[in-house]
């Protein structure tokens, strides 16, 4: 429900503290639904490049430690870095297929020189100057760059629900039942409920589908009983070393990422019916920077903002940053203590999958609702909309449509939220309508001195 402003009927605002004990249940929600496609980064990389169980394990403390530390800093901020937005962070899939070429090719250590570069030169340098680029982001490109983080994460969430993209058991009929169990009980939960179980709709849904599957025997331990229950964080575990490919890779990674990172902010601040500050999308593009930069001399793979939390603050109408801060606290315990991790991450596949498709949907909710809320769509507008979901939807769903282009294009175009956020963007510049940053000013003007009509 929403009011006239389009603001969501927020059960806690930005500044708000629930008390502890919601809090930290509110917490964990957060946590449930990132960890395992933060945690899964580490491992499809550490398994391509060839990585013992103790480095791997090493690799996933690594991630869950810097996803909390950054989560802290985007929600309280340390000086200019820092949204103050309820933004919770991970290792995003945008890095996945880089990290995997360039650390066999090349090493894990060209990987993290090639990340230390590029999170300080590329996402700093776009947080600087964001006051300057920010006319050409109005609310109809951020919005679609929210749809297609939202939709091109549904696949993602199938491919969970079913088992996990090449488990043998995929798509039998108990995963396919977890998944939608869990799904079923967070909806029924959201909307014939009221009061604390409305709010952890989500981390019930996933206990539920927890229990049920460790009744079915799918629940697999042994990882808990083999991790250690305490491990510090050792710099240049892998060390770092600077290629050019690599660096040249990763810095259009970084651009995918802070396009991301607009979405996301977008989406966190639609559910108060409007968009992010100047110094909050500087800051939070200064979070994924900085703090990916200096994961990496750890051994951590980039930090960026999660779009699966965007959902659940829209989803539960918890937009407290309190309770994402203690988020962060929770995933940087967890990345001290592998045990502890290993245990988080005995939640199935299919459990988890449940979950995603929810939050999915709601991310790509919430960017239609942004686009809807500041955007009158007429035919230059509707234009835009379809050309850039078309494309990005395409390369989404049939990659292998760019194989014929040379290897860089095809990685850099194949990538769903920058084709949709270029396109989107070139054709609201250079179209004439009052979202474009060349030509609203002007329109303005003269509609202001009565020489033309804006009645169109």
């Amino acid at each position: 429900m929403t009011d006239d402003s389009g603001e969501l009927g927020l059960e806690y605002e930005i500044d708000d503290r629930p008390p502890l004990l919601e809090s930290v249940l509110l917490g964990i929600q957060h946590v449930s639904v990132m960890i395992v496609p933060a945690t899964a980064v580490a491992f499809i990389v550490a398994g391509a490049v060839g990585l013992g169980v103790a480095d791997t394990a090493y690799v996933v403390q690594m991630v869950l430690l810097f996803s909390g530390l950054a989560t802290v800093v985007q929600a309280y901020a340390v000086g200019p870095v820092g949204s103050r937005l309820p933004i919770v962070m991970g290792t995003s899939f945008t890095f996945v297929g880089a990290a995997t070429t360039i650390g066999v090719d090349y090493g894990l250590s060209a990987v993290f020189g090639a990340i230390l570069v590029t999170g300080f030169v590329v996402e700093g340098l776009i947080g600087w100057q964001f006051d300057r680029i920010k006319p050409f982001f109005p609310p109809l490109v951020t919005g679609l760059v929210v749809v297609i983080i939202g939709l091109y994460l549904v696949p993602v969430g199938m491919d969970y629900a079913a088992g996990g993209v090449g488990a043998a058991d995929y798509g039998a009929a108990y995963n396919i039942g977890l998944a939608a169990l869990v799904l079923c009980v967070a909806v029924a939960l959201n909307l014939f409920t009221d009061g604390i179980t409305r709010l952890l709709s989500t981390l019930v849904g996933i206990a539920v589908g927890y229990v049920v599957a460790w009744v079915l025997g799918v629940v697999d331990f042994t990882p808990v009983a083999e991790a250690a229950w305490f491990a510090i964080p050792r710099p240049g575990a892998f060390g770092v070393t600077f290629e050019p490919v690599p660096i040249v890779t990763f810095a259009f990674l970084f651009l995918v990422s802070a396009m991301e990172t607009v979405g996301d902010m977008s989406g966190i601040t639609a559910a108060e019916g409007r968009n992010p500050t100047d110094e909050e999308f500087r800051g939070g593009l200064f979070t994924d920077g900085f703090m990916s930069s200096i994961a990496s001399v750890f051994g951590a793979f980039p930090v960026t903002s999660f779009s699966q939390n965007v959902g659940i603050v829209n989803f539960t109408g918890v937009m407290s940053r309190y309770v994402v801060g203690i988020a962060g606290v929770v995933l940087a315990v967890l990345g001290l203590s592998p045990k502890v991790g290993a245990a988080v991450a005995t939640i199935p596949s299919a459990v988890f999958g449940g979950a995603v498709l929810l939050m999915a949907g709601m991310v790509a909710a919430s960017g239609v609702r942004l686009v809807f809320l500041h955007t009158n769509l007429d035919r230059r507008n509707m234009v835009v909309v379809a050309a850039s979901l078309g494309l990005g939807l395409g390369v989404a769903t049939r990659p292998d449509a760019l194989s014929g282009l040379p290897q860089a294009a095809a990685t850099f175009f194949g990538q769903p939220v920058i084709v949709t956020a270029l396109t989107a963007l070139v054709l609201n510049t250079l179209a004439p309508g009052d979202q474009s940053p060349l030509f609203d000013a002007a329109d303005e003007s003269v509609a202001a001195d009565g020489r033309a009509s804006t009645d169109d």
